[in-house]
């Protein structure tokens, strides 16, 4: 008699992964963010909406951004924002313009944990 094994349930962080999520991309004066180190506004960096910062469970994580261009970029989380709602990014402004101009000042985006 053999017994097969049954596949153990993705780990939360794995689903969060494949987890697409939708928002708005804002951008910051970034220094001394919330995961503890200081990053400059050259870096590509993101900030967390308070529910999606998860406590900084996400700090060094790295996401994958896309608009409806069809334009996409990565970057690393880096800071919580309290005032995204879920799904929004604030990003550093050399990320924000590889998507807009920073008089745009705010679009659409969709992303995902890498």
């Amino acid at each position: 008699m053999s017994v097969r094994g049954v596949p153990a349930a993705p780990h939360a962080a794995s689903v969060l992964k494949r987890q697409t999520y939708s928002g708005q991309a804002t951008y910051f004066e970034v220094g001394l963010g919330a995961c503890g180190w200081t990053s400059v506004d050259s870096d590509h960096i993101v900030a967390l909406a308070t529910p999606d910062y998860d406590g900084g469970a996400h700090c060094g994580a790295t996401v994958s951004i896309s608009d409806s261009s069809g334009t996409s970029a990565t970057a690393t989380v880096a800071d919580e924002c309290p005032s995204c709602s879920s799904g929004d990014l604030d990003m550093s402004p050399s990320l924000f313009q590889v998507f807009e101009d920073l008089s745009v000042g705010v679009f659409p985006i969709t992303w995902s944990f890498s």
